[in-house]
């Protein structure tokens, strides 16, 4: 069986390396497309050295550029891709514009799309990850739910045939890496911290950044917080910072974006995350790090129970009011590990009764269903 997968941003660099190791252990051959959303080397790069991703079959090299226009170049570049290498399955992960494009060549193709992370909602369609999820989810013959909440959207859309709840990638990752840290991780050293008495934050999601007056009043509720923040910042959201007076004698500290090691190491030993990063989120959660979400609303409502995270919105003083919380209780976590073998065994399940062999679409779909755990 062959797999074309479809990544281009740093969390889908993330998903994708825990779902090859499981597609080469189980002797699945995968053709890895970068559509170069992200193509910065410390948001692209590094994810390659550190990870157990296979270096990439075809570079689309897409780069910036708005939203039609990217999703639009990268269809253009992927489609003979796509009929050249002729796979059994497209898998495309999470709510990016590399998301989309890849469901909908597919899609127009003939060629299955699984979506990993499907039927996670905000149920704000300004977003644009929100049309992509909506319209990846209603394209996809394999739809992976990382959650029995996200099954059950998917339900409320009419969805039922090919759903699997199967967890959620970055979970199993993010605890392995978390169990091998030592007390006081070098990238605490880096930056002069410890354990417990510092915050970290991340913005980079276009309601925050194309609205000057928003990410001000973010910078305003960080500053307010009784303690330093160190801030990784994507290439664009770091010259906003800039300009907008941060790290000049306040408490923020600017950086470069991390590796994904160093990240869950600083993460793991901060005193609260204050992110819009839904992986982040999640990451937090199962690290027992307080988050404050600066969005008025989240996928992972899972993360909202008891407390350990916080719908701040731009609000300065909400910010600054939940800057450091002590929870006495850790949070159950809901949401499970495991989810490649998973995955991996629902597409080898899929592989038979493909739509373009004797068995009608619908007829795929309630057999690809038979999978669901």
């Amino acid at each position: 069986m062959r797999v074309l997968t479809c990544v281009g941003a740093r969390p889908q660099f993330i998903k994708a390396a825990v779902v090859s190791s499981e597609l080469q252990r189980q002797g699945v051959e995968e053709v890895l497309v970068h559509s170069g959303q992200h193509y910065d080397a410390t948001m692209s790069d590094v994810f390659f050295k550190e990870l157990p991703l296979p270096k990439p079959a075809h570079e689309l090299a897409v780069g910036s550029a708005g939203h039609g226009a990217q999703t639009g170049l990268m269809m253009e570049r992927l489609e003979p891709i796509v009929e050249s290498e002729r796979p059994d399955w497209l898998v495309v992960y999470g709510d990016t514009n590399s998301t989309l494009a890849g469901a909908l060549v597919g899609a127009k193709l003939h060629v299955p799309v699984a979506h990993v992370e499907a039927g996670l909602r905000s149920f704000n369609r300004n977003m644009p990850e929100e049309i992509n999820r909506i319209v990846t989810d209603h394209v996809s013959t394999l739809l992976f739910a990382p959650t029995e909440s996200a099954a059950r959207q998917l339900a409320s859309e009419g969805i039922t045939h090919g759903v699997v709840v199967v967890g959620d990638v970055m979970i199993d990752l993010a605890q392995r890496v978390a169990a091998t840290l030592p007390a006081r991780p070098a990238i605490l050293a880096r930056f002069g911290m410890q354990p417990r008495e510092y915050g970290v934050a991340t913005v980079h999601r276009a309601a925050n950044t194309d609205d000057e007056e928003r990410f001000l009043r973010i910078l305003e509720g960080l500053r307010r917080v009784d303690m330093p923040i160190v801030f990784p910042a994507h290439p664009r959201t770091r010259a906003l910072a800039v300009a907008s007076g941060a790290g000049s004698g306040d408490n923020i500290i600017l950086c470069e974006p991390l590796s994904y090691l160093d990240m869950i190491a600083l993460t793991a030993r901060a005193a609260t995350l204050f992110t819009d990063s839904g992986g982040l989120q999640k990451e937090a959660f199962v690290l027992h790090v307080p988050c404050v979400t600066l969005r008025e609303e989240t996928e992972w409502v899972e993360t909202l129970e008891g407390g350990w995270n916080v719908l701040a919105g731009a609000n300065p003083e909400t910010i600054a009011r939940n800057g450091r919380r002590l929870i006495a209780v850790k949070p159950s976590n809901p949401l499970s590990g495991h989810a490649a073998q998973a995955i991996v065994e629902s597409l080898l399940g899929g592989r038979l009764r493909r739509p373009d062999t004797d068995a009608s679409d619908e007829e795929f779909r309630r057999n690809v269903g038979l999978a669901s755990r």
